[in-house]
């Protein structure tokens, strides 16, 4: 198979779909792959490694979906990248559909076998390929938080973790996941008041035999979440419904009623926000205030530590990535479940009931 790799497109958005070590056991499985020139400079990873490697460059993003069977990036295709995708041509990176409809229905009408990363699904209900993401879209919260929380950034110029005799910042964490514990490990590392809410209860046990008391759960409920968010320096979302959109959690009201220069960070803006004051920025431009509260919403968090983040990615892709290129898609979501679940788009239709119910489409289940 062929296999294409472009360079990234969206705004700061240095990550790249595979490294130098997963180009190499492409081209052992006897795969070919294509490089799109400067792809991996972002990340740290030169021409002349992908080279070395094994792989081919191409000087054009074009001729990469041109020749490729199977496409591999890190983020959806954006509208200058539609009209290159070709019919039955695999697409094999995040997508979170849920949130885009225009990409849905582009995907629909070329009739792109699309794969997405966010929901393969193991039978425990884990989704491996969206974990190191998530790590790191949480940790990176709290930093960010941090930061904004200067009163050089426009925040109340709060220190996360106090001094001797100075209260903390107070940290809400809606969401006790992936992103919420790394969330959690950062602030509560930093030294801040740390409540997380959740509404499993197991987790929530989980979560305070890890912690050993040095953060509250709370069950997450209306009242429990307006109560935390109120008193709140920090509010981090990090919610996840698998492959459906997220629900709104916290209201307009919540957020008018924290104190001017608090700040929240939406981590769940790549599947439509949890706070409803929440809407996409970008790096570029990374924040905007309502009620003066700083609104943080980068659906690409990880894009500014690309080196961290594409080799953790190609950690969890890569064996996913060498089944479906061996066996192709009819073969591999047949055998593996886990892969059946990834599907998302085939043959002209929404595969994937949660994005077919949140974008009221059309559902029809791949079928062998």
């Amino acid at each position: 198979m062929i296999i294409g790799v472009p360079k990234e497109i969206k705004i700061s958005e240095n990550r790249v779909g595979i490294t130098e070590a997963g180009v190499r056991q492409y081209v052992k499985e006897g795969h070919t792959v294509i490089v799109e020139k400067d792809a991996g400079v972002g990340s740290g990873i030169s021409n002349e490694q992908y080279e070395k490697a094994g792989a081919k460059l191409i000087d054009t993003k074009k001729e990469v979906y041109a020749k490729a069977d199977m496409i591999q990036k890190v983020k959806e295709p954006l509208p200058d990248e539609y009209e290159l995708m070709k019919e039955n041509q695999i697409l094999y990176t995040y997508l979170h559909l849920a949130a885009e409809p225009k990409l849905t229905k582009v995907l629909c009408e070329r009739k792109v076998k699309a794969i997405a990363y966010e929901t393969i699904q193991l039978e425990n209900g884990s989704l491996p390929l969206l974990v190191p993401m998530s790590e790191v879209a949480g940790r990176m919260a709290t930093q960010i938080g941090a930061f904004y929380l200067q009163k050089d950034h426009g925040g109340k110029g709060i220190l996360m973790g106090g001094v001797t005799g100075v209260k903390p910042a107070k940290v809400t964490i809606i969401g006790g996941g992936i992103v919420g514990t790394n969330a959690a490990k950062m602030a509560v590392g930093l030294g801040a008041s740390v409540t997380i809410l959740d509404v499993h209860t197991p987790r929530l046990e989980y979560l305070d035999d890890i912690f050993q008391g040095r953060c509250m759960t709370l069950y997450s409920n209306a009242k429990n979440i307006e109560e935390s968010v109120k008193d709140s320096d920090l509010v981090v979302g990090g919610v996840l419904i698998t492959g459906h959109k997220a629900p709104t959690l916290v209201s307009k009201e919540m957020i008018s009623s924290m104190s001017k220069g608090s700040v929240v960070v939406d981590v769940a803006v790549d599947q439509g926000g949890c706070i409803e004051t929440c809407r996409p920025t970008s790096h570029t431009q990374p924040t905007y205030e309502v009620d003066g509260v700083i609104h943080y919403c980068v659906p690409n968090m990880p894009g500014v530590v690309p080196r961290t983040s594409t080799y953790a990615l190609t950690n969890v892709t890569a064996k996913y990535g060498s089944i479906v290129a061996s066996m192709g898609v009819e073969d591999a979501v047949a055998k593996f479940p886990a892969l059946y679940k990834g599907l998302n788009t085939y043959g002209g239709y929404v595969c994937y009931e949660p994005v077919a119910k949140d974008l009221h489409m059309e559902y029809k289940p791949y079928k062998a």
